[in-house]
């Protein structure tokens, strides 16, 4: 049919056309470097053709919405007259490429860069995914073809739930798993920020929350795919159906298929091991009835009952597969929120930096009533968010209104506070005004935390930072040769670090770190004795040694932060006004386990205990914890060897990396040490010790972002009635070394008759027991832990001291699980310790 009979005007000759190819006819990048570790070469890509989305009756239904030059398609109900003469065609309230007429390709109507409205067959590969550089075909560097031009995805919202959607649009499997760091090598050009898939969607042109890149991604942020099922993690699980990527409804991976888990018996219990399986942080509930929607698969699993404690669903008492008596609209469902009261948001707009602003508060989100609104409030939603630089007042209805609770009113801020609930505000929900003086906010986009500004282009090889704790710091590493690889320290400093945050596109203060302060590379070291001017644009263009003729080991890795500053993350004086609180940030946002390195200050109740004569060595003596500020709990068996003169010792505060020092780092002489009268050399029982540090009562040491008391447990706390989600945190052994960061576990508590059947007599009701007895899951603590924390989360999010690392059999033996000091049971020791009158 002529489309002019519809909308005359249309010139034939303008028409844009294409040919709809397939996979054979894509021929790409004939690229091999020298050192012929990345080669491009198209590993996996998805049929390059329309045929698929054709019905049996010839017209096309397919997902496809763009012409062959990249522009999109308008909607159907934009052109109602054609859609009268085309009933029952697929036509509609969308923007979906058809051919009504039945003409051997889809076509749709566009908008020309005139103004004009022309029509163009579609580009049957828009949305066609494919993996680069891998070794084998199901893995690779993700390239997505966009309006003509193959483009990588920025791993910077990379989760396995987009991965195993780029999987099954490419028929390799339903599980993917989501590799970052520029894995398989650099790309040429970016086209996807985020895909924000939930992870049951055919292809990516299904992920409702795509987002076109920004400009803030560098190459070696690449995002890599490997298409295959995972080894040893359990029963693969993925969350389905939320609005959030830390909820939905709870599906299982099972003889080829995804299905879901009735409802029966589903508890919290059930929910914290499926959040912590997945690596979620946040409070873990469960949701019953299907609350988020119904599935369509089989229903695999029934009667699950967790105690909370597993590492994963497969540990936990259930039905056999496919036994149960239930239907879909018993779905169990899972969220795992990791929001706090308080915490803000900008919605509504196209842009990360501006939109309506709403507030958390007991599990829903809400908007703020513009009533005495003032730039000051604006800046402390914006510093709350990480923006450090202005803020302003959006007008009146600029982005839509919101359609939840309106949570607070009469908002004032003097404009240096942290957070919004630090300045003074009506009561929760208390208002006078409707959803259209919702308030708005614009914030300055150059200093956001965690993106990395678009850089010029630079000569010399590409540059990443790997394992920070935001996109601004990490391992410097460089593309040489098609590898990823570290740089030596020998003579790294500042001067050096400046220009490699300045080749990222920084302009801040830049601190060198050295002695892998961000964890030890795995490739090449390609660089050393880096001898930095600071003039320069680029690292390349500074003297140094290259891969061949260094001395170095990856212990000596150097890393940099950029935009350096001393001011703390989060909330943290609320942190260091009450006991057992860490800083509020987000910047992790997964549970704890196995052996992992901690964030800085994650921690801050974390002592380590050095004998002075080791002080400049690599390991503590023992770990410690803060309780006040001039007492800290540690473990009896510490002095043993050493002896009980406090001059022999030295402690360190806010430590974090043992051969750097640390921002908040301070290191204090104990004055007195305590070890429990009844404590024997010879025996493991009343290991428990205190270490009084030297000032006036209360006044010993001040508090930081850093620094700051545990809670100690209540009497007759609950975690002695139940298994409980617990962490163990030290520099300990980890494969026969010592690690020089602070690393952090999560481990179960075990029931007593456990530690009882292992242990025998040698276990009293005056110690507990905790770890993995999971041949898979081999976690514990080892020697240069004694005396550490282990801390249990309680009330309120507040972390309280439950054991004390004492001993064991072995290091991750899970038939002799770490036994720990019982804190409950010394409560009133501690206390007539501490509260006895103290002359100086």
């Amino acid at each position: 049919m002529d489309r002019r009979k519809v909308l005359p005007g249309f010139v034939r000759c303008c028409l844009l056309l294409a040919l709809c190819v397939s996979a054979e006819d894509v021929a790409y990048l004939p690229q091999v470097n020298e050192g012929g570790f990345f080669v491009n070469i198209v590993q996996s890509a998805a049929v390059l053709s329309c045929s698929e989305g054709f019905s049996d009756l010839g017209y096309y239904n397919g997902s496809v919405s763009h012409t062959d030059s990249g522009s999109p398609c308008l909607k159907w109900t934009d052109f109602p007259d054609y859609m009268q003469q085309y009933p029952g065609r697929g036509l509609g309230d969308h923007n979906l490429c058809r051919n009504p007429d039945q003409e051997a390709n889809p076509w749709c109507f566009f908008r020309q860069s005139s103004g004009a409205i022309g029509w163009a067959y579609c580009d049957c590969r828009q949305g066609v995914a494919r993996l680069v550089g891998g070794s084998s075909g199901n893995s690779g560097r993700l390239e997505v073809y966009l309006n003509g031009q193959w483009g990588a995805v920025c791993e910077t919202h990379w989760t396995n739930r987009d991965a195993s959607v780029i999987c099954r649009q490419l028929g390799l499997g339903e599980i993917g798993t989501a590799l970052q760091h520029s894995y398989f090598g650099p790309g040429s050009v970016f086209h996807y920020e985020r895909l924000g898939c939930r992870g049951n969607e055919k292809s990516l042109l299904e992920c409702r929350s795509r987002k076109f890149v920004n400009g803030d991604c560098n190459h070696g942020n690449e995002a890599g795919v490997v298409c295959a099922e995972p080894e040893g993690i359990g029963i693969p699980l993925r969350l389905v159906g939320g609005l959030e990527e830390f909820e939905g409804r709870v599906e299982v991976y099972h003889d080829g298929s995804w299905g879901t888990i009735c409802d029966d018996q589903w508890d919290d219990s059930d929910a914290e091991v499926v959040c912590r399986q997945l690596n979620l942080g946040g409070v873990a509930k469960a949701w019953t009835w299907a609350h988020f929607g119904q599935g369509v698969g089989p229903i695999w699993l029934d009667g699950v009952q967790c105690t909370g404690n597993e590492l994963s669903l497969e540990e936990c008492p259930r039905n056999m597969w496919k036994q149960h008596n239930c239907d879909h609209m018993e779905d169990a469902g899972v969220s795992c929120n990791p929001y706090t009261d308080g915490a803000v948001r900008l919605v509504g707009a196209d842009s990360h930096w501006e939109g309506r602003v709403e507030i958390y508060h007991q599990g829903e989100w809400g908007t703020i009533c513009d009533d005495n609104w003032t730039e000051l409030n604006a800046q402390v939603v914006c510093r709350q968010l990480g923006f450090s630089g202005r803020a302003e007042v959006a007008a009146d209805m600029v982005y839509e209104e919101g359609c939840g609770p309106i949570l607070l009113d009469e908002v004032q801020c003097q404009g240096t506070e942290a957070t919004l609930l630090a300045c003074t505000h009506s009561e929760w929900g208390q208002h006078d005004c409707s959803h259209s003086e919702d308030i708005g906010v614009r914030c300055e986009t150059g200093g956001f935390a965690n993106d990395i500004p678009g850089p010029s282009p630079s000569p010399g090889p590409l540059v990443r930072l790997v394992a920070g704790e935001s996109r601004k710091e990490g391992r410097v590493e460089v593309f040489l040769n098609g590898q990823w690889g570290s740089v030596c320290d020998d003579d790294w400093n500042d001067v050096s670090a400046a220009v490699v945050c300045r080749q990222l596109g920084f302009t801040g203060v830049a601190k060198a770190r050295s002695m892998a302060y961000f964890g030890e590379g795995q490739g090449p070291i390609h660089l050393d004795n880096i001898r930095c001017l600071g003039t320069e644009t680029s690292l390349g263009q500074c003297p140094a040694v290259g891969q061949d003729d260094h001395d170095c080991r990856h212990s000596e890795d150097a890393g940099v932060i950029c935009d350096y500053t001393l001011d703390p993350v989060g909330d943290g004086a609320i942190a260091m006004q009450t006991c057992g609180l860490r800083l509020n940030n987000q910047r992790r946002r997964r549970r704890i386990i196995g052996g992992d390195k901690s964030l800085r200050g994650e921690w801050p109740w974390q002592v380590s205990v050095w004998l002075r004569s080791q002080s400049k060595g690599s390991h503590p003596l023992c770990g410690g914890s803060i309780i006040n500020p001039c007492w800290v709990v540690t473990a009896a068996h510490c002095f043993k060897r050493f002896g009980r003169d406090p001059s022999r010792y030295v402690l360190r505060l806010g430590d974090y990396h043992t051969e750097e020092q640390d921002d908040f780092e301070r290191t204090l002489s104990p004055e007195r040490i305590v070890i429990h009268r009844k404590y024997h050399n010879q025996g493991w029982e009343y290991d428990i010790a205190l270490l009084r540090l030297k000032g006036t009562e209360g006044n010993c040491v001040a508090f930081n972002p850093h620094t700051g008391a545990v809670c100690l447990p209540e009497p007759g706390n609950k975690w002695e009635k139940r298994p409980a989600a617990c962490v163990i945190t030290g520099w300990g052994i980890t494969d026969s070394e010592y690690s020089r960061t602070l690393l952090q576990a999560w481990v179960p508590l075990l029931p007593a008759w456990k530690c009882k059947k292992r242990y025998g007599g040698r276990f009293t009701s005056r110690m507990l027991c905790a770890g993995s007895l999971s041949e898979h899951h081999r976690v514990d603590s080892c020697q240069g832990d004694s005396g550490g924390p282990l801390v249990c989360q309680g009330e309120g999010g507040h972390w309280v001291l439950t054991g004390v690392i004492s001993w064991g059999h072995g290091c991750g033996n899970p038939f002799f699980p770490g036994v720990y000091t019982r804190v409950s049971r010394f409560l009133r020791w501690i206390d007539k310790v501490i509260n006895k009158p103290y002359k100086n």
